[in-house]
């Protein structure tokens, strides 16, 4: 059961209703910068979190201004739409959570609070490899404050270019299941708050692992993978 920590009361709350039912997440950016940004992400790895949970989900963005850029920067950011969330009536939900930066917006409800980011990089964000911008989020609790300088991207763009080719190849091995308790680790990860640090962690595990057959750690990336949204079977089919 995915637990989320709401930031009114410092409290680890059920993200999921106990019976099943719609649950609402609206991202509530401020702007169109790199912290707003971070906050669709966050949006995006709840629902995502979610549906791997069974949980169905309606996911929104409530911004005031810039709608059609803030839906620009993240489908480059692989996030998936959100619907309008502008005087959007309920549909019966029986959870709302609400993702917001640290002194933002406060509406009613669960607030899921994201820290902001420091762009120290050369150039604009919108000007960075999206992927690598994306991962190097994803290595940081998203409550902890973050510098994205040119040596945070590279160090992703560099993982991200070692692990699609590596999952590559591995696709070229028989298949295995993911290990029962890898699958375990992710799964405790990213239900604890999205910690997708931890998913990242069992991941480098799982890669060095000389106990972990290559077509189990092709299966264990493919399922991260619906979590993190880094499109890390990008090159299967690609000569070696």
């Amino acid at each position: 059961m995915l637990r989320i920590t709401d930031a009114r009361t410092g409290e680890l709350v059920d993200a999921a209703p106990s019976r099943r039912g719609l649950t609402r997440v609206e991202a509530h950016p401020r702007g169109l910068d790199i912290t707003g940004l971070r906050v669709l992400l966050a949006a995006d790895l709840l629902v995502r979190a979610l549906e791997l949970g069974g949980t169905p989900v309606w996911a929104l963005l409530a911004a005031e201004r810039q709608q059609e850029e803030l839906r620009a920067a993240a489908d480059a950011l692989g996030i998936r739409p959100f619907e309008d969330g502008e005087g959007a009536a309920g549909l019966g939900e029986a959870q709302v959570l609400h993702v917001v930066d640290e002194g933002g917006a406060e509406p009613d409800g669960v607030r899921v609070a994201v820290a902001p980011v420091t762009w120290s990089a050369p150039g604009a964000p919108d000007a960075a490899d999206r992927a690598a911008l994306r991962l190097a989020l994803l290595a940081h609790p998203r409550t902890a404050p973050v510098v994205i300088d040119a040596d945070a991207l590279k160090q992703a763009g560099d993982t991200l270019g070692r692990w699609r080719t590596a999952v590559a190849g591995w696709a070229r091995r028989p298949s295995r299941p993911v290990p029962d308790e890898v699958r375990a680790e992710l799964r405790a990860a990213w239900e604890d708050d999205l910690d997708t640090a931890g998913v990242l962690g069992a991941l480098r595990a799982v890669e060095s692992d000389p106990g972990v057959a290559d077509g189990a750690r092709f299966e264990t990336y493919a399922y991260a993978d619906r979590l993190l949204g880094l499109h890390l079977a990008r090159d299967l089919g690609n000569p070696a």
